[in-house]
């Protein structure tokens, strides 16, 4: 069999699992497994696939037919400039979080050294890419699972960065002052355990759910953080679009100066947030 024969076999088992993106995965997979380059691929479409490199493809093919996510298969991604490794450990990164570094880089642009807490830092993606951005910048993040904070050790190792890690349910124990605060917290609803994707339930789901209407962590992490920002500190925020827009109106009831920001596709996504300033 030939390296575009096997391929599209790979992807079509995908597609018939309900895959969304079959022959993209299968792509990956290929040159994952067969350790090719892009161009290699090309130009050997038509060579003969070695018997074990055809089981090695073939497992892998099965496991993302099981849904498994296809982060874990190829155990790292490129995310927000670092590289990051992926497992069961912690929320695989969505590339949309990506907008949230974009907009915590942003609103770090006017300070020197900025001070700088992520929230449920997971594999430490956001903290991560604010240090490698930013490496004057003193950045701590915290997580409640020691396994998360663990993977996320890893990819500072990996990345060759230095954060502060520390075990903690949001803000408990941090002291201040910090310039900004940065969180991606569970923020699904309860209700959505019942209509995820298959890929989802591989996730933790200490890092999907947030209550009733998937605002409790973000309720619990505002009240904290007007205890540690300096005046005028920042809090930024992704939620679900169905929710972003009523959690910045609840910040504004209690004092903060707050509004919300799309994301690439045009979803309010995002809540950026000041404690004592305007914005």
């Amino acid at each position: 069999m030939t390296l575009r024969d096997l391929l599209r076999r790979g992807a079509a088992r995908l597609s018939a699992a309900g895959v969304p993106s079959p022959e993209v995965d299968a792509r990956a997979l290929m040159l994952h497994a067969l350790g090719l380059s892009p161009v290699s691929l090309l130009t050997r479409a038509a060579s003969e696939v070695a018997p074990a490199d055809e089981a090695r493809f073939e497992a892998l093919i099965a496991r993302r037919a099981a849904r498994v996510p296809l982060q874990y298969l190829l155990g790292e991604l490129a995310w927000g400039g670092v590289r990051l490794r992926c497992d069961a450990r912690a929320l695989v990164p969505r590339p949309e979080t990506e907008w949230l570094l974009h907009l915590t880089l942003e609103a770090l642009s006017t300070l020197a050294a900025p001070r700088v807490l992520d929230v449920g830092t997971g594999t430490g993606a956001l903290a991560l890419g604010v240090k490698a951005a930013r490496s004057g910048a003193q950045v701590t993040a915290t997580d409640l699972s020691p396994e998360a904070l663990t993977l996320a050790r890893e990819n500072a190792a990996l990345n060759g960065l230095e954060v502060t890690w520390v075990q903690a349910d949001l803000l408990t124990g941090v002291t201040g002052p910090l310039d900004l605060i940065v969180s991606n917290p569970p923020y699904l609803p309860d209700a959505d355990r019942e209509d995820v994707q298959p890929e989802v339930t591989h996730d933790p789901e200490l890092a999907l759910y947030g209550g009733p209407d998937g605002l409790d962590l973000a309720r619990r992490l505002a009240a904290q953080a007007t205890g540690v920002l300096v005046p005028g500190g920042r809090l930024l925020l992704e939620l679900d679009p169905r929710n972003a827009p009523a959690f910045a109106a609840e910040l504004r009831a209690q004092g903060w100066t707050a509004d919300t920001a799309a994301d690439l596709t045009g979803r309010e996504r995002f809540v950026v947030a000041q404690w004592g300033a305007g914005l």
